[in-house]
């Protein structure tokens, strides 16, 4: 994830680099790492490279160099300005501003966009949920024309979001799991990852405390070994986006190297083939 190898600002655990997002391109070459998550906020908004044509040219500069590629974006932007207001209504200036996103994420080549529904930005009632569905049917003809993937990163339960996936039903609009998050809500993986098989396209690997913060891998409540074994069983065949805790006592490129290299050992311990 952004911001990962750099150090925290203001802070906070998670926020795009201002001053640092080029120099992490080659951190993460030196750990190893082939992705790097970009990630979009309001705060950092009109900073942010990739609102325009010099600043996508010039990451795509870093990626050639490197060889570390963007493949995604975290629309943490959504955290803030949300699509569906206190009153379970479409936000229409937020919406319009989610398919800017996807136009400016053609123009990086990207496959997908992570779409929180977390925390402030929970998805609160069924009205919220009916909303939902109805501002990504939307925007799914947006998606079919740039081949963009909306990944939702929710924290609902798993027969909700099999009941929300179901109704959209389209291959476009997929689910973002996040391996932590499902640990502190106290959910089953067993009945996640198999109930919701044919959406899972991309995971977060973290660890949290039940109903507690993020903590080093292997740490916390969340069974990473029964998690990857799974993910292997579904046959998902995708991206593994470092999203863990930090530790004061290592540097971001040790603790990148460190976490990397565990969870290496768990994927080949689940039978994928590194």
């Amino acid at each position: 994830m952004q911001g990962r190898l750099s150090s925290p600002v203001d802070g906070k655990i998670q926020s795009f680099p201002v001053h640092s997002w080029r120099e992490e391109f080659f951190l993460a070459k030196e750990a190893g790492l082939d992705l790097i998550e970009w990630i979009y906020e309001k705060e950092t908004q009109t900073v942010n490279p990739i609102i325009n044509y010099d600043g996508i040219k010039e990451i795509k500069k870093h990626m050639r160099e490197t060889s570390v590629d963007v493949r995604s974006i975290c629309a943490d932007y959504f955290m803030s300005e949300f699509l569906i207001n206190s009153q379970s209504k479409p936000i229409l200036n937020n919406i319009n501003h989610l398919k800017w996103l996807i136009k400016r994420g053609d123009k990086l080549s990207i496959d997908y966009i992570i779409l929180p529904f977390v925390d402030s930005s929970r998805l609160k009632s069924q009205e919220d949920i009916n909303i939902l569905i109805q501002i990504l049917e939307e925007i799914i003809p947006l998606t079919e024309e740039f081949g963009i993937e909306l990944h939702l990163e929710t924290d609902l339960p798993p027969d909700i979001l099999n009941g929300i996936f179901g109704k959209i039903n389209h291959p476009l609009i997929r689910l973002n799991y996040d391996i932590g998050n499902s640990a502190s809500l106290g959910y089953d993986p067993n009945l996640e990852l198999n109930l919701l098989s044919q959406w899972v396209s991309s995971i977060h690997v973290k660890d949290r405390l039940l109903h507690g913060t993020t903590v080093p891998l292997g740490s916390g409540s969340a069974d990473l070994p029964l998690c990857f074994e799974l993910l292997k069983k579904i046959h998902y065949s995708r991206n593994f986006i470092l999203q863990a805790a930090r530790q004061n006592e290592m540097s971001e490129i040790e603790l990148a190297m460190k976490n990397k290299e565990y969870v290496i050992h768990l994927l080949s311990g689940a039978g994928f083939k590194i």
